[in-house]
């Protein structure tokens, strides 16, 4: 009888445990084939992106992720315009969230310190919002009021 509820047990709780260990996996979502190109004073600067459209992938974004390409981000496209919010919470790399208008135009860049809660939300609305190493902003001389170009972003 105790081997029959172990086994009860055991065929509950393995999958339970296989999906916690899956939840915990970062989420590579593919690489879009254009490049998003940011005006800069210095010139136009490509970044390589991973496009978040949905709900459950705006949940878990660079969640879990030790490492990316210094010319890769993640962008946010939300259904409609308004202010958003962001934490850090099982995010271990340190990022810049650059919070854009539906013109395209950087509206704020916020730092993003590895596992923190806090909110990330400043008080601008956005349509997009594009997640970085931090520090690539300032490598590439990216600063609030820079045009993104993307086929995602509509032309002003």
């Amino acid at each position: 009888m105790r081997n029959c509820v172990v086994a009860a047990f055991a065929v509950l709780i393995i999958p339970f445990l296989a999906v916690a260990a899956w939840a915990q996996q970062p989420m590579l979502l593919p690489v879009h084939p254009a490049p998003l190109v940011i005006e800069t004073k210095a010139g136009d600067r490509q970044i390589f992106i991973e496009v978040a459209t949905k709900p459950d992938e705006h949940a878990r974004g660079l969640m879990f992720r030790t490492e990316m390409p210094d010319n890769r981000g993640m962008l946010f496209v939300f259904p409609s315009t308004g202010l958003r919010s962001f934490w850090m919470k099982n995010t271990p790399m340190p990022l810049d969230l650059l919070f854009i208008g539906e013109d395209g135009k950087v509206r704020s860049i916020q730092p993003g310190e590895p596992f923190s809660e806090a909110p990330i939300g400043p008080p601008v609305n956005s349509l997009f919002v594009l997640e970085l190493k931090a520090g690539t902003s300032e490598k590439l001389g990216i600063e609030e009021g820079n045009q993104l170009r993307h086929p995602l972003i509509p032309k002003q």
